[in-house]
């Protein structure tokens, strides 16, 4: 009898728990916390950035998003976007960062003076970390590069600026340390967290601009006119430990993850032909899987889709009016065209 008394106890508090479960309200997602956010650079002087939503789902687009939830024009050359602590991050490279609701893309405060040529931003110890190629001088070097320091989440002031070596743009947050990929330079920095101070220079081959991960590895992508380089990062003493070369040529700065360790890696000839191709690369061997998984011009960015297995390419027309995104499927077969607006340039999946 008692032992029944308790296997009845145990059942009734299972029951009481999953009654709980489904009493619980689920948190609706916000109407951009879903789908996918094109980034749209916009044009040189125009500086009409902007950001569209894509729903894949049903294929509706809303453009503008910026503009239409503000009231107001983005009014830069957006450079990234960066999502953190519920809030969205929009850099401009002509000096400012806007904050919006993740939610809704509602303004929360911006970083509107005391920035050059901002490039990307990382949120660590609840403040923002900007990294800035500072102004040009008379040969259109950027000697005076840094990071700016903000103290809000929200925007404000620039607090401080730590003085890195030429052409900062990637970052990552390693424990207590922030790493800095400056491009110019060839090197990777690191800034103590603690002190907001630079404590360590390695210099590195290639130009190194984005910090990926991989397998449980932390890589540092950098390249030159022949190769490609995956630097390896010790996350605890922050020294390279290995170095993945890839022949090849061309590469940009542009590429996008799959979920099977492979990096999509955009190439192009430049100008005048701007003979432009996607490459896929296994990122532990380096070895080229193909050069050429798709080909043609003005791929201006890469995005990859992890749950529906599609490769998103940003196509900019040349800046010849509004950019398209096209869609392929794994093997890098073209499944449809998507609008978008000036320059598009990169993605954030949700």
């Amino acid at each position: 009898m008692r032992k029944f008394s308790i296997y009845g106890l145990a059942l009734i508090g299972l029951l009481s728990l999953f009654s709980c479960m489904e009493d619980s309200p689920q948190i609706p997602l916000g109407e951009f916390e879903k789908g996918i956010l094109i980034m749209n650079e916009g044009a040189f002087g125009a500086n009409d950035g902007e950001v569209y939503h894509y729903d894949p789902a049903t294929g509706t687009i809303q453009q503008n998003v910026f503009e239409s939830k503000n009231g107001r024009p983005f009014a830069g050359l957006l450079q990234d976007m960066v999502a953190s602590e519920g809030r969205l991050y929009l850099v401009a490279n002509t000096g400012k960062v806007e904050v919006v609701g993740l939610k809704d893309f509602t303004s929360r405060g911006a970083v509107t003076s005391g920035l050059d040529i901002s490039r990307s931003l990382v949120i660590a110890n609840q403040k923002m970390y900007i990294s800035d190629w500072g102004p040009y001088d008379a040969n259109f070097n950027n000697p005076n590069s840094y990071i700016a320091i903000v103290n809000h989440l929200d925007g404000g002031t620039v607090s401080k600026k730590i003085p890195v070596s030429t052409r900062p743009e990637g970052m990552f947050v390693a424990g207590n340390q922030l790493l800095i990929g400056c491009s110019d330079a060839k090197k990777l920095e690191v800034v103590s967290l603690a002190t907001d101070e630079l404590v360590k220079t390695i210099a590195l081959e290639g130009m190194p601009t984005r910090f990926f991960e991989s397998e449980g590895k932390l890589y540092l992508f950098a390249r030159d006119s022949e190769k490609v380089y995956f630097h390896e990062i010790n996350r605890n003493n922050i020294e390279i430990i290995n170095t993945v070369s890839v022949s090849l040529a061309r590469a940009t700065s542009n590429f996008a993850l799959t979920d099977s360790g492979e990096l999509l890696v955009i190439t192009s000839t430049g100008w005048p032909s701007y003979n432009d191709a996607v490459a896929k690369v296994k990122v532990a061997t380096g070895e080229v899987i193909s050069a050429e998984l798709f080909t043609g011009s003005g791929f201006y960015g890469i995005g990859y889709h992890v749950d529906r297995k599609e490769i998103y390419i940003a196509d900019n027309n040349a800046f010849q009016g509004n950019g398209t995104v096209i869609v392929l499927d794994q093997s890098g077969i073209q499944k449809k065209t998507i609008p978008a607006g000036r320059g598009p340039s990169g993605f954030l999946m949700r």
